[in-house]
This record gives C-alpha cells, sequence and structure tokens, in this order.
C-alpha cells in the first residue's frame, strides 16, 4: 500500500534501530514506553493523522481563516479535528502527567508530530504553540499562575501564543514599544501593538492565553529592559473560570501566500486602557525566559517545513510509479516500445533519490535533537548533561535553519516531479511548496540562525560543544568502517567532517578579527556546510545499521536497507563533493559582498 504524509517503515526505522527508543522502557522516567506500546502510539498518531486530518489541509488552504470586527473564524472542519486531537491527549505528549502530559520521550512525540504536520500544519500550529506558551507557564510561572493556567492549556481547553514581533521592530526585539504599568495588586497595565501573529485569534476555544514581552516604566533600553507577562483574551475568575474581556483586540489578519488555514494576525493591547497582565518569570527577563519557547518553536518550524518535505515526497514517489509517460531510454528507437512508469526515467530517479536521501537525512537529525534532550532528562551526571545540552543548542540553528531551507528544495523538487500537474491546486505539491516557504522566515529568519551558529553556537563553552558532535561523527565512521561495502563513504565523509573542522576554526578567528563583517557574510554558506555534513552523518549512520543487517534481511526489509545504502552512496558521492568546494569558497573569505557599496547595487 503507498505511504502517504511519510514513511512508516522510515519512521520506524529511526526509532527502533537507530535510536532503539524501546530501550528507554528500561528506566523508571519511560518505563511504560516499551516497542510495543511506542509503536501502538504511533499507530494511532498516524490514523487520526491520516483519517481526520489530512482531509482539512486542502480546505484550510481554500477556506482560510475569515476576519470580521475584530473576531477570527476557522474553516469549520477545523473544530472536530481539534476536538478529537485533544481527546487523544496529544498536545502535551512529553509532559508530566500531573499537569495533563503523556509523559512521552520526546523522540516518541516527535515521530507522531512527523505525521500530524506532515497532515496539516497550519491546523496543528494552534496546538503547537499552545504547548510552547503553556511550557513557560510551567517553568517561570507561579503556583498560582500553574493553578489557573496550566492543566487547561496543556489539555487544549485554552490555546496559547507568543507575542513577540511589533511594527517597527521585527527582528530587533529589542527596540519594542509595547509598555506595561504596576497596578497595586501585583498586576500590569499593558499597552502596545504586535503582528505576525499566528493564531493569535480564532474561534476553537472560549479562551487564549498571550505571553507578551514588553518593557516596564522606567527599565532599560534593549534587551537587557525586557519582561515577559501573561496576558489572557478574557480575565480568569479566582474558580479559573474566563472573566470580562481584557481589551486584547485583533485588528486585521494577514492575506498570506501560504499556511491560510492559520490566522496571522495583528493585535492591540490595552487600546482602551484596560489590558491586564501578571509578570511571568523575573522582571527585566523576559527574553531569556521566552527563548525556552522560541528554541521550542524553532525546533517545531525545523519540523513543519520538513513535515511538507515528506509529504511532497511521498506524494512525488507514488506518482511516479504510477504516472505513465515516455517510452524507456534503451528503447527509444523502437516503434512499438510501450510508455513506462516516469520512475524509470533517469532523472525523475535523480530528482527521487535527491529528495528520499534529504528526507531521510533531516528525519533523522530532528529526531536525534529530540534524542539528545531525552538522554539529557534521563542522566545523572552534571557533566554528561551539560555536553548534551552544549549539543542541543549547537544542533538547533541547524534543525531550524537548515532543514527548512533545504525542505524548500525538496518541495520544489516535488513540484518538478509532476510536471505541469505539480503547478496546478488540483494536486498538492504547490500547496506544500506554499506552506513551507515560511519557515525559512519565522521564529527568527535563517539568516539569523546562521548568525546564531557563528556568532553564539560556535565558540560556546571555549568549542566543546561542537568538538562532542564531531566526536561523535567520528564514531560512526568507525562503525562504517567496519561494513566493506561503506568504506568508500566513510573515507569520503571522514574528508567533509575534517574540513568542517578547519572552516569552523577559520569562521571562528575571522569573526574575532577586524574582517568579522566577512565572517558573517559567509555565516549562511557556513549554516550549509554544517547542514550537509550532518545529513550525511545520519545517511552513513543508518547505512551502517542497513550494511549489517541486509544480508539476512527479508525481501521487502532487504529493498529498504538497499534504500538506505543508496541514499548514503548518493549524498556522499554527488551532494558532498559540492560541499567541500563551498568550504573551500568560505576558507578564501572573499570580501565582494562587504565591499560593494550601495550604489553599486543598482536599481536607482
Amino acid at each position: 500500500m503507498a505511504q502517504v504524509i511519510a514513511d512508516r517503515r522510515d519512521v520506524d526505522f529511526v526509532l527502533h534501530e537507530q535510536f532503539e527508543v524501546g530501550k528507554f522502557s528500561k528506566t523508571e522516567k519511560f518505563a511504560e514506553f516499551t516497542k510495543k506500546t511506542v509503536d501502538l502510539v504511533i499507530n494511532e498518531a498516524r490514523n487520526l493523522a491520516v483519517k481526520e486530518i489530512l482531509p482539512t489541509q486542502k480546505i484550510g488552504d481554500e477556506k482560510g481563516c475569515t476576519f470580521d470586527g475584530g473576531k477570527v473564524t476557522v474553516p469549520e472542519e477545523f473544530h472536530r479535528v481539534y476536538k478529537l486531537f485533544c481527546e487523544g491527549e496529544w498536545l502535551a505528549m512529553n509532559e508530566d502527567p500531573a499537569w495533563g502530559g503523556q509523559g512521552m520521550p520526546r523522540t516518541v512525540t516527535l515521530a507522531a508530530s512527523d505525521f500530524f504536520n506532515g497532515a496539516n500544519y497550519a491546523f496543528v500550529m494552534y496546538p503547537g504553540l499552545t504547548h510552547g506558551a503553556a511550557k513557560l507557564v510551567e517553568v517561570f510561572g507561579t503556583a498560582e499562575q500553574k493553578r489557573i493556567f496550566l492543566k487547561k492549556m496543556y489539555s487544549g481547553e485554552w490555546t496559547g501564543t507568543m507575542l513577540l514581533t511589533e511594527p517597527d521592530a521585527g527582528s530587533d526585539v529589542g527596540a519594542l514599544k509595547t509598555t506595561a504599568v504596576k497596578n497595586g495588586d501585583g498586576t500590569y497595565s499593558i499597552t502596545g501593538n504586535k503582528i505576525f501573529i499566528s493564531a493569535g485569534e480564532h474561534d476553537l476555544t472560549e479562551n487564549i492565553i498571550h505571553p507578551v514581552l514588553a518593557r516596564i516604566e522606567g527599565a532599560p533600553e534593549g534587551t537587557r529592559g525586557i519582561s515577559l507577562f501573561l496576558v489572557p483574551k478574557y480575565r480568569v475568575n479566582p474558580d479559573g473560570s474566563p472573566g470580562e474581556f481584557n481589551d486584547v483586540v485583533c485588528t486585521g489578519i494577514e492575506h498570506k501566500m501560504g499556511i491560510h488555514g492559520n490566522a496571522t494576525c495583528s493585535m492591540t493591547l490595552g487600546g482602551k486602557g484596560s489590558c491586564v497582565g501578571t509578570l511571568l518569570g523575573e522582571e527585566n527577563k523576559g527574553m531569556k525566559a521566552m527563548f525556552l519557547m522560541m528554541n521550542e518553536a524553532r525546533a517545531l518550524v525545523g519540523m513543519q517545513g520538513f513535515c511538507c518535505a515528506s509529504a511532497s515526497y511521498m506524494n512525488a514517489v507514488n506518482y511516479a510509479r504510477e504516472r505513465v509517460q515516455g517510452k524507456h531510454l534503451l528503447q527509444m528507437m523502437k516503434d512499438d516500445a510501450p510508455a513506462v512508469p516516469i520512475i524509470q526515467h533517469p532523472d525523475v530517479r535523480r530528482m527521487l533519490l535527491k529528495m528520499k536521501s534529504l528526507v531521510e537525512g533531516m528525519r533523522s537529525l530532528l529526531y536525534y535533537h529530540g534524542y539528545l534532550d531525552d538522554r539529557k532528562h534521563l542522566s545523572d551526571d552534571p557533566a554528561e548533561i551539560a555536553k548534551l545540552q552544549g549539543m542541543i543548542e549547537l544542533l538547533t540553528p541547524i534543525v531550524k535553519g537548515y532543514v527548512t531551507d533545504r525542505a524548500f528544495e525538496v518541495c520544489s523538487e516535488g513540484i518538478q516531479v509532476y510536471g505541469g500537474y505539480g503547478f496546478i491546486s488540483d494536486y498538492p505539491q504547490e500547496q506544500l511548496l506554499r506552506d513551507c516557504r515560511i519557515t525559512q522566515i519565522y521564529e527568527g529568519t535563517n539568516g539569523i540562525q546562521a548568525m546564531d551558529l557563528l556568532g553564539r553556537k560556535l565558540g560556546m563553552n571555549q568549542g566543546k560543544p561542537v568538538m562532542d558532535l564531531l566526536a561523535e561523527m567520528n564514531k560512526t565512521i568507525a562503525a562504517a568502517k567496519e561494513v566493506p561495502a561503506l568504506e568508500d563513504f566513510a573515507a569520503d565523509f571522514k574528508t567533509a567532517v575534517k574540513k568542517l573542522g578547519e572552516v569552523g576554526m577559520h569562521m571562528g578567528m575571522t569573526a574575532m578579527s577586524p574582517k568579522v563583517l566577512n565572517a558573517f557574510a559567509f555565516a549562511h554558506p557556513f549554516l550549509e556546510v554544517t547542514g550537509d555534513v550532518a545529513v550525511a552523518w545520519m545517511l552513513l549512520w543508518r547505512a551502517a545499521i542497513a550494511g549489517r543487517k541486509i544480508d539476512g534481511a527479508a525481501k521487502k526489509d532487504k529493498a529498504f536497507y538497499e534504500g538506505q545504502i543508496k541514499s548514503a552512496e548518493y549524498f556522499i558521492k554527488t551532494v558532498l563533493p559540492i560541499t567541500l568546494g563551498k568550504m573551500t569558497a568560505i576558507l578564501a573569505n572573499n570580501g565582494a559582498v562587504v565591499e560593494i557599496s550601495e550604489e553599486a547595487f543598482g536599481g536607482r
């Protein structure tokens, strides 16, 4: 049977053969989550995604959200699916059961999210943002804030958002103008305007809880003076029921290229002087607190972009098997030669293998990011915890920035496989491309992710996270060398790892030199090559597992394992040479980007 959204065999491979998540059940924290239980969880997630959520993808795109007098209405079909999603307790899969979660390993939740987001990520943004907002309450909230808000948010009874961006601030959050004035009762009066607020207003739930960045009167300028506040759409009574309207008004929604099913709102707080919030965390520590949600959101955005790519690949490979057009290349001169499925044409196979290798490598990379978090929470060794946290932070700009860049490329190839049919809305490929595009922009543009990788993560803790990551790659090289068919691949990958280390040293030194602007001009290419090497690592890791199992495997598994080895071969032999060329360009440190005058760009 043809797979949709995500290849279930590949998901199982990553969970059980690459990361062996069933072993987590040997720990007290995850004792319930045996392999059998994990498989049941993924079955249920897949069924909900395929049978219920996926049909709303096109509906959400065509109907979109409507705005009328401050009220936003989502497509009617979203209401039933949201109810099913909440009834299944999918919103807080990996959270503490004491607060309404299911206590799952994060790696398993990512596999469920793989299907959910691939089915309709514009819809999944409503519960996805809610989870991030609730996590802020759990970590930074007072006992009273937790009592009032947490279970209602983790259950999906109320939703949440993230109010950062302002018209004059954009990515420069420190320039925000939203203010908070202390009241005599411990609350604050909030006044300001926010834009590009996903799910800022809708009719799915009776209340929406907004974490809001604002500056308390008299606080320092810039990010040092920003505080975080919890601002509900409706004030909450002591018994937890919604009270009076809290002067949080949606003034309009954006008309967008994609994700039409999610409302992107402009919001005015305190337009009538009666918006009240409570401090979440400490005064002037709002950005530090908000980074907890932003980092979670960045990983979520990586998953969103990836899921568009995964769905596009599934569609493309299924279509290529069924679409009959043109003779086989070796039969072109025979008048009576039959037309063949386009999957038999070399250029289509090239596109499909490019898509396949990227999707598989990115899936492993995203799951690995969550797997590190699981291991961190299971460890009681401070040094090990610090090591794992460092690798998580180092990989965050890659799983957000690199993955979404490559995901868009995969979606573009997905249209190309369909030819002219891919460009029309009768087929899902063009929507996946449109929906995917925003993932390269929001939660910090990919240029900002690249600057974060260079400016913060590369030199973090004297470069130890980088060294730790390269050490893990070298372990995979050693394992791959033990499989005779992979020795050549392992040698090529080792060359790339060694050169990446050289490039990292060069970038770090250049960033601390008078040519610092040159370094940041190459920040995005550095993100690209780091991501390529990370994906090649994951593919070689996969191939090493497959290479050890392929000889004794059943027929279906043998084909799957062959696919793992060929994905690694394609990427290491076809993509990595280009990556090495990009590394050479980075090392050359050409200054054209910095040296060109503004007038020389033309256009005047």
